[in-house]
């Protein structure tokens, strides 16, 4: 997806496990306050202009470790978790609902916690559909997935 935006574009990639923190309790925010680990999240969430979000799926929902990011960017005062910037949500599985469950989920959420969803993509049969080498190879995704992704490109640029 980052290879998508031109050159003119700084795009950073950032991996969760990158921001592992304890799991969050009100006991623990009392006690050790906000996860540092959080606030630079934060900081690097206020710092962009779009947020491409990638959701996995595990049992119809995010994972734990995005739910418990997504608890502790949630307690920051004087924000909201993300930003109220603009979002890409992407999602994929290799069932046939390509992750519709956890995009219906984070839609759910996403207009209290800042998130301002332009549009959403679900990539079903992850195995099948998609190549390193090709990208998307199913040409009805593929079409579907760019006029997302020129939708995304023309909000941003305005």
């Amino acid at each position: 997806m980052a290879s998508l935006f031109n050159e003119n574009n700084d795009v950073e990639t950032l991996d969760l496990l990158d921001y592992e923190m304890p799991l969050f309790s009100n006991d623990r925010e009392r006690e050790i306050g906000i996860h540092p680990l959080a606030q630079q999240l934060a900081d690097k969430i206020d710092d962009a202009d779009l947020i491409l979000l990638s959701l996995a799926e595990y049992n119809s929902a995010y994972s734990g470790a995005f739910k418990n990011t997504f608890d502790w960017l949630s307690r920051i005062p004087t924000r909201t978790a993300f930003g109220d910037k603009p979002m890409f949500l992407l999602s994929t599985a290799p069932g046939p609902g390509g992750g519709k469950n956890v995009t219906d989920v984070f839609l759910k959420r996403a207009p209290f916690s800042g998130a301002k969803v332009i549009t959403n993509f679900c990539l079903p049969e992850f195995d099948k559909n998609f190549s390193a080498e090709e990208g998307i190879m199913n040409e009805e995704l593929k079409k579907e997935f760019n006029e997302k992704l020129d939708k995304v490109k023309a909000e941003i640029e305005n």
